[in-house]
């Protein structure tokens, strides 16, 4: 194991968590600092980077470092139990909160875009997201193909650090993924790590071999390098059939993101550089026509939904009118789970030792043995999920499920049972955390989308209760002027004051989400709260408390 560097532990799993993000199997392109989604960052420069680095390993145990958009501003003295960093990322007051005046900023020198678990430092791969996908289309098996997807083809594009998950999820839940990358080298990566079955030579080809796959019953994942804006309305016109329909394109970001038609990678950089409004402008029109094959699908009969990405918002702008004829993944299948807390839990093993997971793994398995799913998840992420720079694992768990969890984990550490310390964190996207209309909060019962009080609550409750590090972002993974969203990691050391913070931590965090959505009047977060005696004033207090 790598000696310590810093003062204490919550310093020194921030300093291994960020080196994490940009570990060469980690990030998409670690020389700019990009960890993911088109320019998604850890640190604002070099020199940035570097500073954050050094202070990290001075910082002491009674003070915090503060993070404005990549770039350490300051250290002031706290309390021990306070966090040690924390992050605030390019947030802009309202009326300024849109990409060109963020490009602008950036191109001055003045902020980054920190994506979600980018600049917040939490970023474990492409395993991050992989466990929400394969939730997201098991729901899709259990709501419309009677809760397997074997025999079914999956149509989407982008092979990313986010939609680098889709092949494998589908697979995991029987299904056939024929997806569209632009890029040869993001898809050759993902057939490198195992999350991407074969890449076919051609569209033809790749075709075929996803419809022969599906008639066998055959759980396969086929990539073609292509561009999604003339891929998928070419299959619409020949009529492929195809069963489901998404997209993981970085079409949150018209400029850094996603590549117009017509361009190769080179030509693509090419036009950025010297002609930024026309790459936005092409680069609109061909996520318009992109977003029209998709509602065509639709309209044959597909299920087709939004995976997040805003590509329907920015179809809108490149003039397709009826972008929003498909639902975004949340309300369409994620929502019920939030409304019991149940999200994103991750952690990381400091000590980069694979045989720590495998003790968490069992921990948590043994923790929750009539989660059916959770059991069938832990056993193919052991078997087919590869560790990308520190070995790490996901789970969706619940309200009351995240504090067990961690109370574990704390037992684990202090008996030696693992090598060291583990940090867990979470994505953004979660039940509480997070207000962003295209996605998180799309369709709220109560009209509540974009309500941005949610996510800030949530930001300082978790300060308040003792969090490791703490983030707020603006932007991530829908595009700016789209979200507000927030992040917390909280630090198991084998202590008796981890015990505390992991308590209070893991339990109100998730509790946030429970409030959000019985605020917004969800009868089943209601129930959550009142069998599980959640103090919520403005509901009768029968109904809030057992």
């Amino acid at each position: 194991m790598t000696p310590m560097q810093c003062r204490g532990w919550l310093q020194e799993a921030a300093l291994r968590c960020l080196r994490n993000n940009l570990h060469p199997d980690v990030a998409e392109r670690p020389q700019d600092l990009v960890v993911y989604g088109g320019s998604g960052k850890a640190a604002r420069d070099p020199q940035a980077l570097a500073a954050i680095e050094r202070t990290l390993i001075a910082l002491r145990d009674d003070e915090t470092l503060l993070v404005q958009s990549g770039k350490p501003v300051g250290v002031f003295r706290t309390f021990p139990q306070a966090p040690r960093v924390l992050i605030a990322n390019s947030l802009l007051v309202p009326d300024w909160a849109d990409w060109e005046t963020f490009w602008e900023l950036e191109a001055a020198g003045l902020t980054m875009y920190g994506q979600m678990t980018a600049g917040s430092w939490i970023y474990i791969g492409t395993q991050g997201i992989l466990q929400g996908t394969f939730q997201t289309f098991s729901a899709v098996a259990e709501q419309r193909f009677g809760g397997s997807l074997v025999g079914k083809v999956v149509l989407t594009a982008g092979l990313g650090g986010m939609g680098g998950a889709q092949p494998l999820a589908v697979t995991m839940n029987g299904g056939v993924a024929l997806c569209i990358e632009v890029d040869p080298a993001r898809a050759e990566r993902r057939l490198a790590t195992g999350y991407l079955d074969e890449v076919a030579h051609d569209l033809d080809s790749g075709v075929q071999r996803a419809l022969d796959a599906a008639r066998d019953g055959l759980a396969l994942s086929v990539g073609v390098v292509a561009n999604a804006a003339d891929a998928l309305p070419e299959l619409l016109a020949r009529g492929v059939a195809v069963d489901v329909v998404t997209d993981q394109t970085s079409a949150h970001d018209p400029l850094h993101g996603y590549i117009p038609a017509g361009l190769d990678l080179g030509a693509a950089t090419e036009l950025r550089r010297h002609k930024p409004q026309e790459y936005v402008q092409r680069a609109r029109a061909s996520m318009a026509r992109h977003c029209e094959a998709m509602v065509g699908f639709l309209r044959n009969g597909a299920d087709v939904f939004d995976y997040g990405n805003n590509l329907r918002g920015e179809a809108q702008l490149g003039g397709f009118d009826d972008a929003f004829a498909y639902p975004g993944f949340v309300p369409a299948y994620i929502r019920p789970l939030f409304c019991e807390g149940k999200g994103p839990f991750r952690w990381v093993a400091l000590s980069g030792d694979a045989a720590d997971i495998a003790a968490t793994d069992r921990a948590v398995a043994e923790a929750f043995p009539d989660d059916e799913p959770l059991q069938r998840w832990l056993q193919l992420a052991d078997e087919r999920v590869a560790f990308q720079g520190l070995p790490a694992r996901i789970c969706w768990l619940g309200y009351g499920e995240r504090a067990e969890a961690g109370a574990r984990f704390n037992d684990l550490v202090r008996d030696g049972r693992v090598r060291a310390p583990l940090v867990i964190g979470r994505d953004h996207l979660d039940a509480g955390s997070v207000a962003s209309p295209f996605r998180e909060t799309e369709a709220m019962a109560d009209g509540s989308d974009a309500i941005a009080d949610w996510p800030i609550l949530n930001a300082m409750l978790n300060v308040a209760s003792g969090a490791a590090w703490v983030a707020v972002h603006h932007g991530g993974g829908v595009g700016m002027g789209k979200s507000i969203h927030a992040g917390a990691q909280v630090v198991a050391d084998g202590t008796d004051d981890a015990t505390a913070r992991l308590d209070r931590v893991l339990t109100n965090d998730p509790g946030t989400g429970v409030m959000r959505h019985a605020d917004a009047g969800y009868d089943g977060a209601r129930k959550v709260a009142a069998d599980r005696g959640i103090h919520l004033p403005m509901l009768p207090s029968s109904e809030a408390q057992p």
